[in-house]
């Protein structure tokens, strides 16, 4: 009979399928350059809270990996750059890193792939000669442990490593790379893995002298006249973070591969910077992750692409207040270490980072009009005599100030004083209600009682229209369904 950690490989290797089956994701990326870091299982009772489901270590920290035991979250653990040259060189030091810091956590831990240094070709040039030598000792490791189809071995890049990444069309790797971007393109393929890419829109827009508006770079709409299209292609691009993964994919095709999956294992934006760092700011974060959030979770690709998803981790957790450099460095950050958010922020259409199922809560649509927003933060300060006080310059819901941040926060007020004699969550199609907490920081939202299971806007009279919105859920594709059946088959094989 099998053992309870050969069962457990089997389930690990079936539950490897299911991300292809259900679409993307999107994780989150734990850097530890903190002053007083969480205990590790402090951590993970923030991420299983707000139901964050993949997590990215730079590192193979037992405490970490311990935590996250029987948590159900996948995890990316990490060769730290002082590692890769030892790996590199030596198979027998690649066999010791997988067994102590992978297969000795299997099966109750799921670790699901490793990330070998962080942008090397970039950080550590010298190391490039090893690059491809460790991945591929890591991956006969895993071989050898019967692991190599659960967990994934591969490399994150900086953007830099792509000199002239738009047009995308025309896009290509740097070519005093071009031995070790062949020997890596070529190991991902056999291997089945996925390119690993660091992609940070706020640094191509604050670089970029001018050339691309804002708007591109968070995810909003461009007026038809400031179109961003590729000439080649004729491709439209909605934003630089599609733009920059679709330069990844030309430059890939560009050294004759195809079929390897582009994965973001890091973006964001931060929200606080120096005086001469203007865009740094909570408004432009919040924007910049809500909109990422729902464009990598509507399951499509980038224009090249369309039906390839691109799963992304978001840079990062906590507020790295050890490390070097500007302001801004150390405020990437979407939780403060005692577990409150930095700003609201949404994990998809029907959660957000601070969650609390206990109470139904009134908030803007992250995509309603701004002037109907306006309209109705204007009526429930004013008419619908919500107390606005903490949306004021100095209060704590003041920032980040944006119209949809204080129409949360208004609508919010007025709903849970008005909700019991007929008050709506509507706002002229800009409100909707949710059960999770949108508080954030020392902004702390007034919640009602939930008294039923379901949250239902009451249709009795409101300020504005009583018709509720309703959002959208995602779909899982039939085709889909293939991998899940091929994986149950290969279980039961090996059983």
């Amino acid at each position: 009979m099998m053992g309870e950690k050969g069962l457990g490989r089997i389930l690990l290797l079936l539950l490897s399928f299911f991300p292809i089956a259900l679409g993307a994701f999107v994780g989150i990326n734990i850097g530890t350059d903190v002053s007083d870091m969480p205990e590790a299982s402090d951590i993970v009772a923030v991420l299983k809270s707000h139901e964050i489901t993949h997590v990215r270590l730079y590192d193979a920290d037992a405490h970490m990996l311990k935590a996250l035991a029987n948590s159900g979250i996948n995890v990316m653990v990490g060769v730290s750059n002082e590692e890769v040259l030892g790996i590199g060189e030596y198979p027998a030091a690649a066999a010791a890193w997988i067994n102590k810091n992978v297969a000795a956590y299997l099966p109750a831990t799921n670790i699901t792939a490793i990330a070998v240094g962080s942008e090397v070709l970039t950080s550590i040039p010298h190391a490039a000669p090893v690059l491809v030598p460790a991945m591929n000792n890591l991956h006969k490791a895993l071989v050898a442990s019967n692991l190599n189809f659960m967990v994934k071995v591969s490399t994150p890049q900086s953007m830099d490593v792509i000199p002239k990444p738009f047009p995308p069309s025309t896009a290509a790797f740097n070519s005093s790379w071009n031995s070790t971007m062949y020997q890596l393109l070529q190991f991902l393929k056999n291997t089945n893995s996925s390119y690993m890419l660091n992609a940070y829109p706020y640094y191509g827009y604050t670089q970029g002298n001018g050339i691309f508006p804002l708007d591109y770079a968070l995810f909003r709409p461009l007026p038809s006249v400031k179109q961003i299209v590729d000439p080649n292609t004729l491709f439209h691009y909605n934003s630089m973070f599609d733009a920059m993964v679709d330069a990844t994919y030309y430059s890939i095709e560009a050294m004759n591969f195809s079929g390897i999956p582009v994965m973001v294992t890091e973006t964001g934006w931060p929200w606080f910077g120096g005086s001469n760092e203007p865009d740094a700011k909570a408004e432009n974060a919040q924007t910049f992750n809500n909109n990422l959030i729902k464009r990598v979770l509507n399951g499509s690709g980038p224009p090249s692409q369309p039906d390839v998803p691109i799963n992304t981790y978001i840079y990062e957790l906590y507020n790295e207040d050890k490390r070097p450099g500007p302001v801004s460095e150390k405020n990437w950050g979407v939780f403060f270490i005692n577990g409150t958010s930095v700003y609201p922020l949404s994990l998809g259409t029907s959660s957000q980072v601070t969650g609390n199922s206990s109470r139904v809560f009134c908030i803007a649509k992250q995509d309603a009009d701004p002037d109907k927003l306006e309209d109705g933060l204007n009526w429930a300060c004013g008419q619908g005599q919500a107390n606005c006080t903490a949306i004021q310059a100095g209060q704590p819901c003041y920032s980040p100030n944006t119209v949809s941040n204080h129409a949360s926060y208004a609508y919010n007020d007025y709903y849970q004083k008005m909700q019991s004699v007929g008050g709506t969550c509507d706002f002229q199609g800009t409100a909707m209600t949710t059960i999770d907490d949108p508080s954030y920081g020392s902004c702390k939202f007034t919640g009602s009682s939930n008294s039923s299971s379901a949250v239902i806007t009451p249709s009795a009279s409101a300020p504005f229209s009583p018709q509720g919105g309703g959002s959208p859920t995602s779909t899982v594709l039939v085709s889909e369904l293939k991998y899940v059946i091929c994986a149950i088959s290969i279980a039961l094989m090996l059983l």
